[in-house]
Order: C-alpha cells, then sequence, then structure tokens
C-alpha cells in the first residue's frame, strides 16, 4: 500500500462483519416480517445486496430490497458540483408500514443518512427505520447513531475513509488514507 494509507478491512473481514451484521438483524427484528433493505447509492447498494443475501441464506426468505439516490436531497449538493448527476431511485416496493434496514458503506458526519431519510418519507410512512453502516468513523454533526455496524473505527479530520468493493472497484477493502494538504 502506498505511503499514508492503511487498510483496516480485508475481504476475509468485511465478509464476516457483512454475516454478523445480518445475524443481527434478524435478532433484533425478531424475523424478517416486513423487512427490507434499502441501499444508499453508490458503497450502500452492493452492501444492501450481501446483506440480503446473508439472510436469504439465514432464514430462506429473500428480503425485498431497493436502491435510493439522495443527491438532490443533500445540504451540501451545490457546494459538491454545479451539475449534480442524479441517478434513479429504485424501491420496487411500498415503504408504508415496513421495516426499512437503510445501508451505507460509511457514517460520518450523518448528512447523508439525513438525506436518505429525507428521501424515504417522501416515498411513503415505514414502520420503522434502522440504519446499518460497515464503517462507523465517528466525528458526528447530527445526531445520527447506526443500529448495525461492521467496524466502529476512531478517525481524524485529516484522514478519509475509502470502502472499496468487488462489484464497483474490483476488490473488497477498507482503507484510511490521509487527505492531501
Amino acid at each position: 500500500m502506498a505511503r499514508g494509507i492503511r487498510p483496516v478491512l480485508d475481504t476475509k473481514e468485511m465478509d464476516r462483519a457483512l454475516t454478523r451484521m445480518a445475524h443481527e438483524i434478524v435478532e433484533q427484528n425478531k424475523g424478517v416480517k416486513n423487512l427490507a433493505l434499502i441501499g444508499i447509492r453508490t458503497g450502500g447498494v452492493p452492501l444492501a445486496e450481501r446483506i440480503q443475501q446473508r439472510i436469504a441464506a439465514i432464514e430462506g426468505t429473500m428480503l425485498p430490497a431497493g436502491i435510493l439516490d439522495i443527491t438532490l436531497y443533500r445540504d451540501d449538493w451545490s457546494k459538491r458540483s454545479q451539475h449534480p448527476i442524479v441517478r434513479k431511485t429504485e424501491i420496487p416496493f411500498s415503504v408504508d408500514d415496513q421495516n426499512i434496514i437503510l445501508v451505507d458503506d460509511v457514517l460520518y458526519t450523518g448528512r447523508t443518512v439525513r438525506a436518505a431519510l429525507d428521501a424515504i418519507t417522501d416515498l411513503g410512512r415505514p414502520k420503522k427505520i434502522q440504519l446499518a453502516v460497515l464503517v462507523d468513523r465517528g466525528m458526528r454533526e447530527l445526531p445520527i447513531q447506526p443500529d448495525y455496524v461492521g467496524l466502529a473505527l476512531q478517525t481524524s479530520a485529516g484522514e478519509h475513509v475509502n470502502v472499496y468493493l468487488n462489484e464497483l472497484d474490483g476488490r473488497d477493502v477498507v482503507v484510511v488514507e490521509q487527505k492531501q494538504a
């Protein structure tokens, strides 16, 4: 690895964390009745699909799953780009009265999750929304806490957590990198 890059989860550790999270989701929800997964674009989508597969192996039931694009719900989209790239939200089921597991790769400030909550509630009224993240790096700006965590990691403001997923990047690894000055 290049200087200033520290691996924190490899393929095997990521697999183990997602399996544990799937078991915790089933246990905390007392099964899978009225349960659905929604992955936040981009990194949350393959993670939601992996959790969906693990829950199917545990319970013998394939949970409904969807994809949520939060681009226009972000409170910082105008700072990120003059022309944001908006992708399609694909949720092929009603969120009304469902227990939604919202899935993302990294939880940091909480702003992405806040945007996702706004987007989901625009689609309907879930019974409950829970949050599953592969990495919780702390340093929240909003009072948002995950229900299911693969790895809790203390980081500094000068670091960035990158999650590389096989489906998107051709490899599974989580690394912490020093931000460029």
